[in-house]
This record gives structure tokens, C-alpha cells and sequence, in this order.
């Protein structure tokens, strides 16, 4: 197997001589990186007093490996004081990390041929090789990220620091964003932003600007970053992200027609129609420029199963560093064959799948979905999670469920015949009562935050420009929160 000891050994002569060498590493080493096991522990040891402000020399560490079995081999624990012998470690430490790294990734591709042609010469009848196809790409996806199985495991040291980090973004963005942010403040100060390996489910009846409301947070996640970025903002401490929007759905001119539309302030329907005048031609092509160097990056093949998916959005975040994914809509995903007829089957694969995609990318993962018609049966027309259509197990995948619901598109249905010159009076006053009701709920729209694995439920309320399809904070957000039970 590919390997270097003796590069494994000047490494660790190198840190132990000037603790400050682990300080600037082209690579994230972590002790199964090393393929002679006793190196492994005598960085972890190393790193472990450092962590702890500590100095690591060949003396602190002799404690740690007085009963190892492995430096007995070696000549006891005087085998530490020998990888000090050579200080010619120090100059080429960070080549000899970026060695050490690179053959650990040899051998866990190695790894993962071995078990690729041990299970292709596999020809008995349960075998699928589809599967075995997306098993193959998601190995070699996880060794091409660095990770492999030896990044699976993380001590609670680690988890810890990862959690402190998001606490921190959170304190320096004012004290409401500890993840990618949607663009509207309301909806940032009541969940947090989209965190990393969150599966977000963000549902619907037809007609409540569910697209809408992916579009404007897709736009306001990709300018953020845009702007971060042009700021000098480090990755790390970015609020924004790329988008990768799988639309099922629509074709890619459909939705780069509804984000301009957003924009510009055009409604989409004068767009389409050709129904504008030179003034607001311009305002089109200004939202246009701006928008030709927005990391947006819209998928729209038709069709794709889960394992399609999940291929293209790992080749989209290797090329570009895709921070967040959208997926309109979860119900136009196909499964794998296996599931055959069986749609609830079907429909549990897919949110199974989309959730280990979150994990797996590292990213906030928001996925589309329809709501069954027993919401219409109701009188109160806000969603409730049993309307998730056709599986439960939408709801158990899922980080976070968000509702959209607009009471005026009910509201609007139920007009009364509008009165004419002699109708009855009461006729008159049944159109001016639904009249007064109209222009109360009129424009406004309610996220309904129905689940969260990391804060409360309620309600979210906000303004929605129906011409242009905008979602936006309320002018008075007095009364933005209501408790959702």
C-alpha cells in the first residue's frame, strides 16, 4: 500500500520541536491519516496537549506511551527523542503533511477499487447494479472530498468546536443568523438561517407561492454571498451561499423569467406578454446584469431519480462549492425500480434520500412538496403536518417542515356576486362585507413554522407582491410571530 514512514516520522520530529508547525498545514491531518499506527497516536496525543495550551515535547509525551506495546518494538519511549534527531523536518513539514494526506487518499482509493471489482464480479440475482453504481460514486465522492471513512468519526472535542463556530457566526451577524440566511428578516430572527445537513421541507396547496418563496431565498443566498465575498469576507464567516436549484418542475428560462420579474419590480405576466414599456425594459436589463454573475446555478432535467440527484449536486459542489440546495418539487422525484409500484415506498426513499444528501454535501437541503386536497375540505385552510402527501415519512426526515399559506387566495374565491344598480340591499352589503375582509388579509402570507429540530414553532407573517411573486418583511412587524400549535 502506498505509504512513507520516514515522511510520517520527520512530520512529527518537526512538530515536536516547534509546536507552532501544526499552526499553518496545507491540510487537515487527523491521526488515520498516518499508516504506521503508533504515528497516528503520537499525533493525536501531540495535538491533544497543544488543543489544551500545553507544550508537546518527546518529555510531556513519554507518560502517554510508557505501556505501549508498539514503541516497546521500537526501542521504548526513547524512539520520541529519536524523531527530534533531524531537524530537517522542519523545513519541508508542510510538504511532508500534504505527502502524508495525499498517500492516506491513495489508499482509500485503493480501498474503494477493491471493493468496487470485488462486488461487480458479484452476478447473483440480487444484485442491483444501479445501486451498486451510486454506492461506487458516493466512495469515490467522499475520497475526493478528503473524507473518506477516516473523516466519519469525530470526537466530542470536535463536535463541540463546530458548535461553538455556529454560535459565533450567530453573535457576530447580531444575534439571530447562525446559518446561510433567506434574505427576509423575520424569517432569519425566527429560525436562525439554514443550517448545514438540514433537510428543510417547504410545503403547500398549489397557488400559495411555494416557488416563489425558494426563488426569493435561492436569489437572496446567492447576492449575499456575491456581496460577502466582493466585501473580503472570509468563506467561513460568509452569510450567503451558491445555489444549485434542481426545478422539476419549470424549465430554466421559466424561472430566470420569474427572478427577474422579482428583481425588477416587472410583473412576470407583462414580461411574458411582451406588455412593457421602454422604461421598464430597462429595469430589466439593469436586474439582468446584475444577475449574469449570481452563483445560481438552475438544473432543469426532467425525470431525475434520487440517485440522479444526488450525482449531479455532488459534481455541482465539487466544481463551484454548492452551499445550498433547493428541489422543486419532491413529489416529480423518481425512486429506484426496487420501490416499483409502491409510492409511499417511493416517496420514503426520497426524503431518506435528500436527507443523507444533507449530510453527506455538509449543506441545507430545501425540498419542495404538494400537500394533499383534505386541506380544502377544511374550514381553516392552514396546513397541518398530517397534510403531507403520501408518505410520513416526509415529516420524520425532515430538520424543519415550513407551511406557506395565503389567506386573501381563499378570501379572493369566495366573492359574492357583485352588486349592480337595483340589486337588493343585502346583496350590496354582502359584497361590501367580503369587500372589508379582502382588503384586510390582502397581500399579506404566513410561513407557518410546523416543525424545528432546533428552535419553536409558530408563524411567520409577511407581505407578498402578487405581480411581481415577492415575498418580503412586513412594514409593521409588530405582530411577524404567532405561537402555531
Amino acid at each position: 500500500m502506498p505509504r512513507n514512514i520516514e515522511a510520517e516520522a520527520a512530520f512529527l520530529g518537526a512538530i515536536l520541536i516547534d509546536n507552532r508547525v501544526v499552526e499553518d498545514l496545507p491540510v487537515a491531518l487527523n491521526p488515520e491519516h498516518f499508516f504506521e499506527p503508533l504515528h497516528g497516536r503520537i499525533f493525536q496525543q501531540t495535538m491533544a496537549l497543544i488543543e489544551r495550551n500545553s507544550i508537546a515535547t518527546p518529555v510531556t509525551l513519554k507518560p502517554y506511551f510508557e505501556a505501549d506495546e508498539a514503541i516497546k518494538a521500537v526501542g521504548g519511549v526513547g524512539y520520541l527523542a529519536q524523531l527530534t534527531g533531524s531537524g530537517a523536518g522542519l523545513i519541508g513539514a508542510r510538504d511532508f503533511a500534504r505527502q502524508i494526506f495525499d498517500l492516506a487518499l491513495l489508499r482509500e482509493l485503493a480501498g474503494v477499487g477493491r471493493t468496487l471489482v470485488e462486488n461487480a464480479l458479484d452476478t447473483s440475482e440480487s444484485v442491483d447494479p444501479q445501486a451498486q453504481i451510486e454506492e461506487a460514486e458516493t466512495a469515490l465522492y467522499r475520497v475526493a472530498g478528503g473524507e473518506a471513512e477516516m473523516g466519519s468519526v469525530k470526537n466530542f472535542s470536535q463536535a463541540s468546536l463546530v458548535a461553538l463556530q455556529a454560535a459565533e457566526r450567530a453573535l457576530n451577524s447580531g444575534g439571530h443568523l447562525s446559518g446561510i440566511t433567506t434574505g427576509i428578516a423575520s424569517m432569519n430572527a425566527k429560525i436562525g438561517g439554514m443550517h448545514n445537513s438540514d433537510l428543510m421541507i417547504l410545503a403547500g396547496r398549489p397557488g400559495m407561492g411555494k416557488t416563489s418563496l425558494a426563488t426569493n431565498i435561492a436569489y437572496n443566498a446567492a447576492e449575499r454571498f456575491r456581496r460577502d465575498e466582493d466585501d473580503g469576507i472570509p468563506p467561513e464567516k460568509n452569510m450567503g451561499a451558491k445555489v444549485a436549484f434542481f426545478s422539476l418542475e419549470m424549465s430554466a428560462d421559466q424561472l430566470a423569467t420569474r427572478v427577474l420579474a422579482e428583481q425588477s419590480g416587472v410583473s412576470g405576466e407583462a414580461l411574458r406578454m411582451g406588455k412593457i414599456s421602454k422604461e421598464q425594459f430597462q429595469q430589466l436589463s439593469r436586474a439582468a446584469q446584475q444577475l449574469q454573475t449570481l452563483p445560481l446555478f438552475i438544473d432543469d432535467t426532467p425525470g431525475l431519480t434520487i440517485a440522479g440527484l444526488r450525482t449531479r449536486a455532488r459534481r455541482l459542489q465539487r466544481r463551484h462549492g454548492i452551499g445550498f440546495i433547493i428541489v422543486d418539487y419532491l413529489q416529480l422525484l423518481q425512486g429506484s425500480s426496487k420501490s416499483g409500484d409502491n409510492r409511499v415506498q417511493e416517496i420514503s426513499e426520497i426524503s431518506r434520500g435528500l436527507k443523507t444528501l444533507a449530510k453527506e454535501l455538509h449543506v441545507p437541503v430545501m425540498a419542495l412538496s404538494q400537500l394533499s386536497r383534505q386541506v380544502e375540505s377544511r374550514e381553516d385552510k392552514r396546513p397541518q403536518l398530517s397534510d403531507l402527501r403520501e408518505s410520513g415519512s416526509i415529516e420524520q426526515d425532515a430538520d424543519m417542515v415550513l407551511f406557506v399559506f395565503r389567506e386573501d387566495y381563499y378570501v379572493a374565491a369566495k366573492e359574492p356576486k357583485r352588486p349592480v344598480e337595483g340589486d337588493d340591499v343585502k346583496i350590496h352589503a354582502q359584497h361590501e362585507e367580503w369587500a372589508a375582509e379582502m382588503e384586510r388579509v390582502f397581500g399579506l402570507a404566513e410561513v407557518i413554522v410546523a416543525k424545528s429540530r432546533h428552535g419553536s414553532t409558530g408563524k411567520i407573517r409577511m407581505h407578498f407582491e402578487a405581480k411581481t411573486t415577492k415575498f418580503s418583511d412586513l412594514a409593521d412587524d409588530s405582530q411577524a410571530f404567532e405561537d402555531y400549535e
